[in-house]
């Protein structure tokens, strides 16, 4: 088997591999309303793609303010440390723009893997799109 490639893009360039994900992980597997799946930061925000032979398995996106957010992975893929690479790469490109910091809104049992990469968890537990969520931050400077 290939290895899992990891890359940038954008959405114009890559709509409907990161869409194919997000669909996949968000709206049919946890069953987020497609609506609220979708939205104006898409289209500013700058992806991370996890492709295996040119198929798609994994995204998330960076916000031009430091919000790391969509982070998902085909089920089938998860465990292999696809989110991982995905992380190190949204927060990489974080750097390279000279931010400051990084936030996220994780769903609770994905914490402990925002932790390993050094985000800390803030505040209480709060439901966005029907799941129990933390907000997490992470100092870059």
């Amino acid at each position: 088997m290939e290895p899992v490639e990891v890359c940038l893009t954008t959405w114009s360039t890559d709509r409907p591999l990161l869409m194919h994900v997000r669909r996949e992980v968000f709206v049919l597997e946890q069953g987020v309303p497609e609506a609220e799946e979708w939205d104006d930061d898409d289209e500013r925000s700058v992806h991370a793609l996890a492709t295996l032979n040119r198929e798609p398995v994994g995204t998330g996106r960076l916000t031009p303010d430091g919000r790391i957010g969509r982070l998902a992975v085909l089920p089938r893929h998860r465990g292999a440390g696809v989110g991982g690479r995905l992380l190190k790469l949204l927060v990489a490109e974080a750097r390279r723009r000279g931010l400051l910091e990084a936030v996220l809104h994780a769903q609770l049992p994905v914490v402990p893997l925002y932790e390993k990469f050094g985000f800390r968890a803030e505040g209480e537990v709060f439901d966005e799109a029907g799941i129990p969520h933390r907000r997490m931050r992470l100092a870059l400077g």
